[in-house]
């Protein structure tokens, strides 16, 4: 009984066991089955089927790949037909989206719509993601835009423009949102000297024949088209319809999907076309996900797990026929494609989500919305549009576009532009025609060189033979051609310009530009390159380029050189300047009456007169007025004089005196034998402004040249002051320069305005010419060449090298000093002018006269007081100051009476007892004694 009891309660015990492990079987297995479900709404304007294709397809990318949302799955509710402009309807869509519980809202695409829908979206705190152009886009708490900000798109345009070197553009846009897409490169025109002209596409049939057809009698080549991709088919055909097709002609397009139109009418032509593209079809995500799309659309999505992630280092196993019938997706597609993905980047690192519905109003929201916004915010993912990132105002950065170009064989990317590193093309395959990089290999280029004869740069050879084509002509400009050659390779054939016209500017009925001379062959096509003395100026750069400067230099006047002055009568002063004769001369004065103060002041400048009388009543002083006058200038003659100071005071002015006339004496003597050696030159003027105020010597210019065009087009007075003066006197005006500078050899009263260089060649070889002033301007000569010429970077770098190395240093030196009778005039050197000595020079001089005086006067005091301090004790020290005083400031007579006191007496009578003395002691002791007194 037990026993059974037993194993009754096993059986149950096991069964139960049983029964439980088959549930939690169960359980795991339907776990295994059910996800979360996370809605997501989209907002589309119109029945745009690519966009609803683009946002499901996304959604359905999502959901087949097991690795991106294991426990998740993505569910869309789109609402499609959303009115354009009613703002109230929207955001009731945007109600019910929230109604059911969406994690985050999609578009829409209108700007009219899209604020009240980022409003809501704030309000509740749902992550909002937007793939629309926005020219105000602005941070906000839950926008998210990954569309590239405008100021972006905008700086690539402006700076391809800029590479390609257009002086003169037009530009057409379609509406008022387009012309303010591109204000950037309209901008150039404020101060950078680009010429841009704005024309509208309007029409209510599509028909721009009319405004093409004005663009094309304009003449204007450079076109720069900003409108809807839907209309950019139709105006291309219109343009080559009325002839803006062609060789000459150069477009560059601004929209985004350039490259989802059909080009093939546009292959043939030559019209170099270029365009900027987000999406690279290329590219191995871009080709993965849109052939996945396409298998998606055909049902073939439920079969494969392809992750997306997994791809972009290599190519995915396409086959041939999938890849041809593969589709290029468009800007909006590929931008809501990487806007899905981003929101599924974010979602990975949150748990399955539990949203509950929401409710319009002020106080319901979405609790993890925020999370999800700063999670897009910070995460960096690969997608169709490229490496999508955000930098800390939450708008897209580290965008990069591909430059691309319509060529035979399709289009071709041939630049990339980065907002970090800007544009970079990739040489050497570009388009023919535009001005980037074209490599220095011209070996199969031959080009037609024009020229004209003007010195030293092409000239006729001075040979007994007979020669042709190029060996006629030598010169700088025909060994700087022969040199670039040389470098790249190139072909050329010297043609003569027989009128030696650098080219002028005129302006046809239909208001095109066209240029005569040499200028004007060049734009006409009938030469490649024009080398002459050429200047380079901004009016000339409008219709053709020229290559970097190969010489600098600036307008100068031509003159005969300054004559000698005849010697003057006083050329003795010469020396000196006039404030130094002013500084002698006071400093004479002002020593004399100094010695003669100092005399009257120091006790030892007061001697007996009469050293026989041993006790005399009356004291004289050496140092009178006249005396002091004719003690310094004989010092300053250097003759001396009888009259010698005693006292230590006096002596030590005196010595100063001396030193300062030894230095000045011997500056004047040997500054005098350089004015009397050498000859000034005197010149009628010495710079443009001193000519311009004189009427004596005439004036002029090459007519119709850059010198005269610099003086008519500078706002400086004294330059329209000239220009002026030249067209009131047209005979001034010369038709080149060989006959100016004849006029200059010939007439004393004729200058002449050329360049310096032109300048220093003439005056190489006509020493009686020189170059009068400073350069009035700063410009170079340069090699002409047609617009947008395709060789020009090759010259350009090429150039630079010669300056480089010095091979252009070598040529002017052999030109200007060597052939053709250069060097002539600078084979002996002119002597120097003298010039006179100012207090700069001999100021220190006068500094130490100064200082030695008043240390002069300093021990005339010394003396004094101690003289006084040893008087008899019964007068005081102050009354025998003050009598001193009065009596130095009369000024008046040299002898003063002698004041005797106990000290005199005493000495007085020793002396008289020593007889035994010698009378020149008696002397030498009654010079002491009386030394000692005071007046």
């Amino acid at each position: 009984m037990i026993i059974k009891i037993v194993l009754i309660s096993f059986l149950l015990i096991t069964n139960s066991y049983c029964s439980e492990d088959n549930r939690n079987e169960e359980e795991k297995d339907n776990e295994e089955i059910v996800k979360a479900e996370v809605r997501i709404g989209a907002l589309f304007d119109k029945e745009d089927e690519t966009l609803i294709k683009a946002f499901t397809s996304a959604v359905e990318l999502v959901n087949s790949d097991e690795e991106l949302l294991p426990n998740m799955t993505l569910v869309p509710i789109t609402y499609t037909g959303i009115p354009e402009y009613d703002s109230l309807e929207v955001g009731k869509k945007v109600c019910e989206l929230m109604s059911n519980g969406v994690a985050a809202i999609f578009g829409p695409q209108s700007p009219f719509t899209s604020y009240h829908v980022q409003s809501l979206c704030d309000t509740m705190e749902m992550p909002h993601l937007s793939t629309k152009w926005d020219l105000s886009q602005r941070r906000s708490s839950c926008l998210l835009n990954i569309y590239p900000h405008p100021s972006s798109l905008t700086q690539a345009i402006t700076d391809i423009v800029t590479a390609w070197n257009w002086k003169g553009f037009t530009v057409l846009y379609d509406d008022f949102d387009a012309l303010r897409k591109i204000q950037g490169i309209i901008k150039l025109a404020d101060d950078k000297g680009y010429l841009v002209t704005v024309r509208q596409l309007e029409s209510e049939d599509d028909n721009y024949r009319a405004v093409l057809k004005e663009i094309k009698h304009s003449d204007e080549t450079n076109i720069v088209i900003e409108c809807a991709v839907e209309k950019l088919y139709n105006l291309l055909i219109q343009a080559q319809q009325v002839g803006l097709m062609g060789s000459r002609y150069n477009y560059i397009i601004t929209t985004l999907d350039f490259q989802t139109i059909n080009h093939e009418p546009f292959m043939w032509g030559g019209t170099n076309i270029t365009g900027i593209r987000l999406v690279d079809p290329d590219d191995p995500y871009v080709r993965n996900a849109t052939q996945i799309e396409e298998r998606g659309e055909e049902g073939a999505m439920e079969s494969t797990t392809t992750s997306l992630d997994d791809v972009p280092t290599t190519e995915p196993p396409i086959e041939e026929e999938e890849e041809e019938s593969s589709s290029i997706p468009t800007v909006e597609a590929a931008l809501l494609h990487d806007a899905v993905r981003l929101f599924v980047k974010a979602l990975q690192h949150l748990s399955p989500l539990n949203i509950k519905p929401l409710e319009c109003g002020p106080h319901s929201s979405l609790d993890f919305g925020y999370t999800v916004i700063n999670y897009m915010r910070l995460s960096e993912i690969k997608g169709m549009t490229g490496v999508i990132k955000f930098n800390h105002e939450g708008f897209r950065t580290d965008i990069q576009l591909d430059v691309i170009s319509l060529t035979e064989e399709g289009l071709k990317k041939t630049g990339t532009w980065n907002t970090t590193t800007g544009l970079v093309m990739e040489p050497p395959d570009i388009s023919e025609g535009l001005v980037v990089d074209a490599g220095e290999d011209l070996r199969n280029k031959s080009f037609i060189v024009i020229i004209a004869l003007t010195k030293p740069y092409n000239m006729l050879k001075e040979d007994s033979k007979t020669l042709t084509g190029n060996d006629r002509y030598e010169g700088f400009g025909v060994d700087l051609i022969h040199e670039l050659s040389l470098m790249s390779g190139f072909n050329y054939t010297f043609v003569e310009q027989y009128d030696k016209n650098s080219g002028s500017p005129s302006t046809l009925a239909n208001g095109t530009r066209i240029w005569s001379g040499m200028i004007g062959e060049v734009q006409a096509g009938r030469a490649d390159l024009a080398i002459a003395d050429i200047t380079i100026t901004r009016e000339r750069e409008r219709d053709v380029d020229f290559t970097h400067p190969f010489m600098n230099l600036g307008i100068s006047i031509l003159h005969r050189k300054p004559s000698k002055a005849p010697p003057d009568l006083f050329s003795f002063l010469s020396p000196f300047s006039n404030d130094v004769w002013g500084c002698m001369l006071g400093a004479y004065f002002g020593v004399s009456l100094l010695l003669f103060v100092m005399a009257r002041l120091s006790p030892y400048e007061w001697t007996n007169p009469y050293p026989c009388i041993e006790e005399p009543e009356h004291l004289e002083n050496q140092f009178s007025l006249l005396n002091s006058l004719w003690f310094t200038l004989g010092s300053v003659m250097q003759q001396g004089s009888d009259v010698a100071p005693i006292s230590v005071s006096t002596r030590m002015v005196a010595s100063i005196w001396w030193f300062f006339t030894l230095i000045m004496v011997s500056s004047y003597t040997a500054n005098l034998a350089a004015f009397l050696t050498v000859e000034n030159n005197v010149s009628p003027f010495s710079d443009v402004k001193e000519l311009a105020q004189q009427t004596d010597i005439k004036y002029g210019a090459k007519k119709e040249g850059a010198t005269a065009n610099f003086f008519r087009d500078s706002k400086e007075e004294i330059y329209q002051k000239i220009y002026k003066f030249m067209m009131d006197n047209p005979d001034c005006m010369m038709p080149n320069n060989d006959v100016g500078v004849n006029r200059v050899v010939s007439e004393d009263k004729y200058a002449f305005f050329m360049e310096s260089a032109s300048i220093e060649y003439e005056v190489q070889r006509k020493c009686q010419l020189a170059m009068v002033g400073d350069s009035l301007d700063s410009k170079g000569y340069g090699i002409v060449m047609r617009q947008n010429s395709s060789y020009r970077n090759a010259l350009n770098k090429n150039v630079v090298r010669l300056q480089e190395n010095g091979k252009l240093t070598q040529l002017k030196d052999k030109w200007w000093k060597e052939k053709r009778g250069g060097g002539a005039c600078t084979s002996g050197t002119e002597e120097g002018e003298a010039s006179e000595l100012n207090l700069n020079n001999v100021g220190g001089v006068f500094v130490v006269l100064v200082a030695g005086c008043l240390i002069g006067v300093l021990l005339s005091f010394c003396e004094v007081l101690w003289d006084i301090s040893q008087r008899d004790e019964k007068i005081s020290f102050k009354h025998e100051l003050m009598e001193e005083i009065k009596f130095i400031i009369k000024c008046k007579g040299t002898v003063k009476p002698v004041r005797k006191n106990s000290l005199t007496f005493a000495n007085c009578n020793n002396l008289s007892k020593s007889s035994s003395k010698s009378s020149s002691t008696s002397k030498r002791s009654s010079k002491n004694s009386f030394s000692f007194r005071l007046p």
